[in-house]
């Protein structure tokens, strides 16, 4: 293979990642290869760097199946080394291994040669939106279990609320299990913490707050009340970080000018639905990526920012359309032998920006948009989780043209498309009707 092949990158190493060792592969003038091994400590990856630069390396392309890597990626890509994180199968599936070469070696000569493939990764900044806004979705989920622990409190005390109130984290709920926990235990004391948008009638929720008062009971609702309140601190300090990161790559690509961003004192809203931003994101989102998505329909400012901050908003680091899909494993892996599809399965592999997409597409059940009605017309053919890949498919070409070519969602092109389509069943069922007849 090496005799045959010609060296695209002749200054290449190869790392085989690990949790405590890193095996570093590079090429010597000898026409072979020098292996050390490193230690995973913060000075053992800065001695890597060092050796790396002191040999000439330009590239360096490293396998992990976990976490190992980030951090040595980071520094080389600061010392000017390129780094390629390349898929362990990748790896696997090149043929020609022999038996007494270890696995950096192996790694090198296939990055030598040009037979691995780069995976994605966002660059520094989007790195770090990234970070902020995973933390974020993380913690709301586990608050969410505080939650239920304080359902469970109320249940055992045979505190009825949760069935005459649609949410007890709104400010009925809240205020309520507050003074519960200070100490009020009349129902009709309680009751005048009622909101009026209310729709249960003050019998009922007096009725509901009529419990029976356990010490351990109560003392489990104190545990996941304060647990619940410590994780809303931390989601709104990491609302703060995503905030002042948008601000940051704003600024950078505005040459320091955000005037158009709203002001402090115009940000502060009053919080709709579950797990909304105390502030509103679109402003910030519209001026990172040059397009309103939330005029798509089943998009959301959520949606937007998780889907942006796993992607980045520059589609130039997928080749075409069709690569982007691909790659959000939104299409199916065909395997094909002699001619015939012998497979056509979803490959077993998470992508977040993937499943941002397919939660939206999930959505358009209920829209009233054409995107709505080609989601009923895909579920009718390919059944409800076909109907949602296919409406995801959808949804990420219209995101990587919007990006590419910097306009906004246009829906006629959706009616447009229907419209033909609408015309060519017509014209099939026509078709069906004049054979029928003719048969007659």
């Amino acid at each position: 293979m090496t005799n045959s092949l010609q060296v695209i990158y002749p200054h290449a190493a190869g790392i085989d990642i690990g949790d405590s060792e890193h095996y570093v592969a590079t090429p010597n003038d000898k026409g072979s290869h020098n292996v050390k091994c490193y230690k995973t400590f913060t000075c053992d990856l800065q001695r890597i760097v060092t050796d790396l630069k002191a040999e000439g390396i330009t590239t360096v392309a490293m396998e992990s199946t976990g976490v190992y890597w980030l951090t040595l990626y980071l520094m080389l890509e600061e010392a000017g080394i390129e780094p390629w994180l390349v898929n362990a199968k990748h790896v696997k599936n090149v043929t020609g291994r022999k038996k007494d070469d270890s696995d950096a070696i192996w790694i090198q000569k296939l990055h030598a040669y040009g037979l691995l493939q780069k995976s994605f990764q966002p660059d520094e900044h989007y790195r770090m939106l990234r970070t902020y806004v995973r933390q974020r979705k993380n913690l709301i989920t586990i608050s969410s279990d505080a939650v239920r622990r304080m359902q469970k409190a109320m249940e055992l005390m045979n505190i009825k609320l949760h069935t005459v109130i649609s949410d007890i984290l709104g400010k009925t709920g809240m205020q309520m299990i507050s003074a519960i926990l200070k100490g009020e235990r009349d129902p009709k004391i309680l009751a005048n913490l009622t909101d009026p948008r209310i729709k249960a009638s003050r019998e009922t929720i007096e009725k509901s707050l009529n419990g029976i008062w356990k010490e351990e009971y109560l003392f489990m609702l104190q545990q996941a009340y304060d647990e619940y309140i410590f994780y809303e601190k931390q989601i709104r300090a990491c609302e703060i970080k995503i905030k002042q990161q948008l601000l940051q790559q704003i600024a950078i690509i505005r040459e320091g000018d955000i005037s158009s961003i709203p002001n402090e004192t115009t940000e502060v809203k009053k919080k709709g639905k579950k797990n909304q931003f105390h502030f509103p994101l679109s402003p910030y989102l519209k001026e990172l990526t040059g397009v309103d998505f939330c005029k798509i329909p089943g998009i959301n400012e959520i949606t937007t920012l998780e889907f942006i901050s796993e992607t980045g908003a520059d589609m130039t680091k997928w080749k075409s359309i069709k690569h982007f899909p691909a790659w959000l494993n939104l299409v199916p892996n065909t395997k094909i032998t002699g001619g015939k599809i012998i497979s056509s399965k979803m490959k077993k592999k998470k992508n977040k920006a993937g499943q941002c997409l397919r939660m939206a597409a999930s959505g358009l059940s209920n829209s009233k948009s054409p995107l709505g009605d080609e989601y009923r017309r895909m579920r009718a053919k390919l059944g409800g989780k076909g109907a949602v890949v296919a409406m995801a498919h959808k949804l990420s070409r219209i995101i990587y043209t919007m990006l590419k070519t910097q306009t906004e969602y246009n829906p006629e092109i959706i009616v447009g498309n229907q419209t033909k389509f609408r015309e060519r069943k017509i014209k099939r069922i026509e078709k069906q009707l004049e054979k029928l007849k003719n048969v007659s």
